[in-house]
């Protein structure tokens, strides 16, 4: 199974690799670029190759990149909307010329101009960021908590977003279970998990889900509340990951920590957590 976390790019993003290494993650998620801000730094062939290499000595086959922040393909306001493309498209080309398997993007808010109207704006954005990259990476739309006018919270609400869209081969899901926890999806049974592998699995087939990123919750069940929290100190609790990291469908998902660093180790420690749940 691939463990890992989200690790910093401080010094180049070759060096989140060594990070990743040190905590002897087998899989890794970064931000390519500022989170929070529009511009992007070229990367150099140096630091690439150097990234390239470091993936080879560490034996860590699959990376995941997050995209932006402040892309918004749901936007209504035609400047933010075609800023968002263009950032999801060089976040592409900067994923292929990393060599990276996985692009995590948040869809979208509609911010007032309704949930059809949002989801249709997606979908174009999508169609164009495909036609301009023709990417290697599989970009990976992320289910949200469900806050305000955010779109995605449900899994029907992200196929609708990609059904229409004719290649889509390079689309998939990353499954958030704080955010799922909070939009109404429950890990804590067997069963409820059972039904959420179903449902992954008859809207867009368990292969198109990439990656699971791994967080407890701060709030309670169907809160609609994004808050990470620690694994197994939040309303998910211990048995909810046991039964996600043993689940006979979800072992080849790359499962990715974005848990609080409250002081440092604590990466290190809710690794050790999940780890120690696997059977």
């Amino acid at each position: 199974m691939k463990f890992g976390v989200h690790t910093s790019i401080a010094g180049g993003v070759d060096q989140a690799v060594i990070r990743a290494a040190e905590l002897d993650c087998n899989t890794f998620q970064i931000f390519s670029t500022n989170p929070r801000g529009w511009k992007a730094r070229e990367l150099s062939d140096k630091e690439v190759n150097k990234f390239k290499e470091n993936l080879k000595k560490y034996q860590i086959e699959s990376v995941v990149i997050h995209t932006p922040y402040l892309i918004n393909l749901a936007s209504s306001k035609d400047e933010l909307y075609q800023k968002s493309i263009n950032a999801l498209v060089a976040g592409v080309k900067r994923a292929d010329k990393l060599g990276v398997e996985y692009l995590v993007l948040h869809p979208g808010s509609h911010t007032g101009s309704g949930v059809e109207a949002g989801i249709i704006r997606i979908t174009e954005a999508l169609e164009e960021v495909l036609e301009r990259t023709d990417p290697k990476v599989r970009i990976l739309l992320e289910n949200v908590a469900g806050a305000g006018t955010a779109l995605g919270s449900s899994l029907e609400e992200l196929k609708k977003m990609v059904e229409s869209i004719t290649n889509n081969d390079r689309l998939g899901l990353c499954y958030d279970t704080c955010h799922g926890f909070a939009a109404g999806y429950d890990l804590r049974l067997k069963e409820e998990l059972d039904k959420l592998v179903v449902e992954i699995d008859d809207l867009f087939g368990l292969d198109k889900l990439g990656v699971i990123h791994v967080n407890d919750s701060k709030t309670e069940f169907a809160s609609n509340k994004d808050r990470h929290q620690h694994i197994g100190q939040g309303k998910i609790g211990l048995e909810g990951f046991r039964n996600l990291v043993n689940h006979p469908q979800l072992q080849d998902k790359l499962f990715v920590l974005e848990t609080p660093i409250d002081e440092f180790g604590d990466d290190r420690k809710n690794l050790a957590t999940l780890k120690q749940l696997v059977r």
